[in-house]
């Protein structure tokens, strides 16, 4: 039932919408304070003296990493590489040719190209003028030796100060916005959650009351088309069982006015008929029988299913028939005790009548009862599996109750099943006979 006051709650649309905005300004709030607070970074300046003593064997401390390498990459050109090759050559005391510099491109970002026909040429400097030009960032600068390789001098790598901070920094913002994001996903699943126990609820039993929601307005709509639902499925049920009560009742009337009317007949006639007539009204008992235990509203208590079993297989065994029970664990679901026990009645008695015998075992898999009756009997014909659970249909062709049954018992016995929210299967054995098993929620 929804509340007379669920419409005028703000709408969940509007709640996760502030909530995104109160973590989209939290998440700023952090950025902002990551501004202010962190220093700004300054890049390294080196000179290019540092540079030729790291490439003439010094000690470059831990600021210049040295190696030999036997070729290097060519770089494009460009005006600021030229400047500081000609000053590192200058101070080297060799050709511009036998050095080389290059620069990293910075992230995500286009390498430049430049003309060089419309730059002018550096002036020639002298070594120590050279000595003093600084070179800022990143580099590679190369050296070329008279046995061909190079001695290549870089910036020795290192993660600065500040970097620390920002990482810390962004930890820091990501437990800052956990919060609001588990609220988020709360808010998503909560409704997701009750409508998929709804459903569970709806399976297990048709007559479950009609949900409760106090949520939001989208809520409360999508909790009303459910209920509407359950409704509208209860009433096509009820219709559809209302109309073969009817119909099953009625035919009492004329089958009574046929056997009045048979009276005067010729014996011979009179008994073939009457025979019809007894036929006919045990199909009607049974239909009206198999209406009543599909539509009616049963009570539930929780059950234990091995000892309801236990009472079929021993009622069958006291008349002396070959039913066998394997012990196991006491398993207890929700259910009505009356159908159940019809349900397995009715398999286990189908298994007798047409194998002359039966074995029943229960056991718990996946959060499921499953109770298997096998027999060792003919079994059933692949074609005629899918049409078994289908009313009045019977696998014996004679049309005879006495060996064939009316054809309600395995669509009664599923019925029941789907009610508690499982179901029955049936299935040749491979080593001959029949195994029915049912499925049922604990």
């Amino acid at each position: 039932m929804i509340s007379a006051g669920s419409a005028a709650r703000s709408p969940l649309f509007l709640r996760i919408f502030l909530l995104m905005l109160v973590c989209v300004a939290v998440v700023q709030l952090m950025n902002l304070t990551l501004l202010i607070a962190v220093q700004t970074p300054s890049a390294k300046l080196y000179t290019v003296g540092q540079v030729v003593h790291a490439m003439r064997g010094s000690d470059p401390g831990d600021e210049l990493h040295v190696e030999r390498v036997a070729s290097v990459a060519p770089a494009p050109w460009n005006p600021r590489g030229e400047r500081i090759e000609a000053a590192l050559a200058s101070a080297l005391g060799v050709p511009p040719a036998s050095v080389h510099i290059s620069f990293p491109t910075p992230f995500l970002q286009r390498e430049r190209v430049f003309q060089r026909t419309a730059m002018p040429r550096p002036a020639p400097i002298s070594p120590a003028v050279a000595r003093d030009v600084i070179v800022i960032g990143g580099f590679t600068a190369a050296w070329r030796q008279p046995d061909g390789q190079w001695i290549r001098v870089e910036p020795a790598e290192e993660f600065e100060a500040w970097r620390w901070f920002v990482l810390a920094w962004l930890v820091v913002s990501a437990i800052a916005v956990a919060p609001f994001a588990w609220a988020l996903a709360h808010r998503f699943a909560k409704p997701i959650r009750a409508f998929a126990a709804a459903a569970e609820r709806l399976g297990r039993d048709p007559r479950a009351p009609p949900l409760e929601f106090a949520g939001p307005a989208e809520i409360a709509e999508a909790a009303a088309a459910f209920n509407t639902m359950q409704a509208r499925l209860n009433r096509y049920v009820d219709d559809r069982t209302t109309v073969m009560s009817a119909v099953a009742h009625d035919l009492r009337t004329p089958l009574m006015r046929l056997g009045l009317r048979l009276e005067a007949a010729p014996d011979a006639l009179r008994r073939a008929c009457e025979g019809d007539i007894r036929d006919m009204q045990g199909l009607v008992s049974t239909a009206l029988a198999y209406v009543r235990e599909t539509s009616e509203s049963p009570v539930r208590r929780p059950l234990d299913l091995r000892s309801l079993t236990e009472t079929v297989v021993d009622d069958l065994a006291d008349r002396g028939e070959a039913v066998t029970f394997a012990p196991g664990e006491p398993i207890v679901l929700n259910a009505n005790p009356a159908a159940i026990k019809a349900m397995v009645s009715n398999l286990v008695i189908n298994a007798v009548k047409y194998a002359g015998g039966a074995e029943v075992s229960l056991g718990r898999v996946d959060g499921h009862a499953v109770l298997d009756v096998r027999d060792s009997g003919p079994g059933i014909p692949a074609e005629d599996l899918d049409h078994v659970f289908e009313p009045f249909f019977r696998g014996e062709r004679s049309r005879n109750r006495d060996t064939g049954g009316v054809g309600l018992g395995l669509p009664s016995a599923r019925a029941v099943a789907r009610a508690h929210g499982g179901d029955v299967e049936l299935a040749n054995r491979a080593d001959g006979g029949l195994i029915a098993t049912v499925h049922l929620p604990v």
